[in-house]
């Protein structure tokens, strides 16, 4: 369905929805006018706002994703990642043989 289509035809439920709720709900053709008028701006509206969102997400589901150089960046990541993790283990094992160098007790050293 078009989104004129269900505009149109949800103010027509909200205009017959509103006559009923004035006839039950009003004792004078003032309110019965007030009531209609209300409820079927209200139904208007809010036709207007379903079919805002309705086109929003039909018009995101349609954007173009460029996977290829998505792909091609996450790579490069991957491999940036891979080297400073090498990186860190080398200094990682530089600083436990310092350490463990340092620890060791020299000839004529007293503790």
């Amino acid at each position: 369905m078009l989104g004129d289509n269900f505009v149109y035809f949800f103010t027509v439920q909200g205009f017959f929805v509103g006559i009923i709720f004035g006839v039950l709900k009003s004792f004078d053709a003032e309110g019965l006018l007030t009531y209609t008028f209300f409820i079927t701006i209200f139904f208007y509206l809010f036709s207007h706002i379903v079919v805002a969102f309705y086109f929003r997400t039909i018009s995101a589901k349609a954007y173009f994703f460029p996977k290829d150089a998505h792909e091609l960046e996450l790579d490069l990541f991957v491999k940036e990642i891979s080297k400073r993790e090498k990186l860190i283990d080398s200094v990682c094992k530089i600083t436990n043989a310092a350490v463990k160098i340092n620890s060791q007790k020299m000839p004529g050293q007293e503790s």
